[in-house]
């Protein structure tokens, strides 16, 4: 059987590594709030091209984080609405409602999976203080349009970049492209940790601090509390683990690219729909998903010959009864590609045999 994602061997390959961090986090007697977390920080910001970084307890903290910071700031207000796309995963539009602000969905690009530009500006209104894109599947969302908008429009920039670290536009990383970016460390990213984790990375000192006071019970010194806070922090052995595992991400995003690359080129089956190609260093391949109008089929016939896929994601948000609001309009496009989407397996450990299988399977699939 081929694998959708196999964590255990991703894991192995720098097992000793890993050891001998969580070692080192378990001498050291200091398990919270220590240097390891200090250290990752410091290179995950060197890393990313950011001013700050800021470790949290997870992805969705790390954006609910961001905007609870830029309401104490006094720059969005409860109320307002942030646009974010209509196709992404329940946390981007989680974190909008804790912060009771309103989510306006807007349709994603068929072509590219992404936000689309061009229907962002139509969905702008008074309230609007905020565009949250997303990275999904590993591919940059962000175009220069995006930023001439936001600029234009005096609105934040905020980028979920839980799918795509080390992604990179115009020599620029994700998580370096807008006002502020949320970053996940689940164990199933790029760049995972062995449990949850996450980080927001920013150049504004003043949302730095209030951020990390914010996710510090409200404090930035000790026993005293100047904010209302949660608990959200990165722990030490996570911080550890991250610090061996983001020394190899730009060698195991290569090995992503290279299997997209041969995914792209190879599969040529009609009834598959491929997103449409990007800029080499545009896209790290966390997922390598394809729209099939018969995917259960597809996935039958895959399971059949000896290999896992996934969905992502079967429901879009607008039609979850956690969001009876939001199904009050139609997105044709967001639902055809929920409808529609299949994501093969793909990951640093995956073999060009492994590859070579899933590609001759697919191609030979009819109804």
């Amino acid at each position: 059987m081929i694998p959708f994602l196999d964590l255990k061997k991703i894991n192995a390959a720098y097992a000793d590594e890993i050891k001998e961090a969580v070692y080192r986090v378990i001498d050291s007697g200091w398990y919270v709030l220590g240097e390891e977390c200090s250290r990752f920080e410091e290179e995950y910001a060197s890393f990313i091209g950011s001013s700050h970084a800021i470790g949290c307890g997870n992805g969705l903290d790390a954006l609910t984080l961001i905007l609870r910071a830029y309401k104490e700031l006094g720059m969005i207000s409860e109320g307002d609405s942030v646009i974010v796309p209509a196709n992404t995963y329940i946390a981007s539009i989680l974190a909008i409602s804790e912060n009771g602000l309103i989510p306006k969905l807007v349709e994603p690009d068929p072509s590219t999976l992404q936000i689309d530009p061009h229907k962002i500006e139509e969905a702008i209104s008074p309230r609007c203080k905020a565009v949250m894109i997303v990275h999904l599947y590993g591919r940059c969302a962000f175009t220069e349009k995006i930023g001439e908008i936001c600029q234009k429009n005096g609105l934040l920039l905020i980028e979920d970049n839980a799918q795509a670290h080390g992604c990179i536009f115009n020599g620029k990383r994700t998580g370096a492209l807008g006002n502020a970016a949320a970053h996940s460390f689940y164990p199933g990213k790029n760049l995972g940790a062995l449990g949850d984790g996450g980080a927001v990375t920013t150049d504004d000192p003043v949302l730095a601090k209030t951020i990390r006071t914010i996710a510090n019970y409200g404090s930035d010194k000790k026993y005293i509390f100047s904010l209302k806070g949660i608990n959200s922090r990165l722990d030490e052995i996570q911080a550890a683990v991250l610090r061996v595992k983001l020394r190899h991400l730009d060698c195991d995003n290569a090995k992503r690219k290279k299997i997209g690359g041969i995914y792209m080129e190879k599969i040529a089956n009609p009834l598959i729909e491929l997103p449409a190609p990007s800029h080499p260093d545009a896209n790290v391949f966390h997922l390598f998903p394809v729209l099939c109008e018969k995917r259960d089929n597809l996935m039958s016939h895959l399971l059949q010959n000896g290999i896992a896929t996934l969905i992502h994601y079967p429901v879009p948000p607008h039609r979850q009864k956690c969001y009876p609001e939001l199904g009050t309009r139609n997105y044709p496009v967001t639902q055809r590609i929920h409808d529609r989407e299949i994501s093969l397996p793909i990951s640093p450990v995956q073999t060009e045999e492994d590859t070579e299988t899933i590609i001759n399977a697919v191609n030979k699939w009819n109804t």
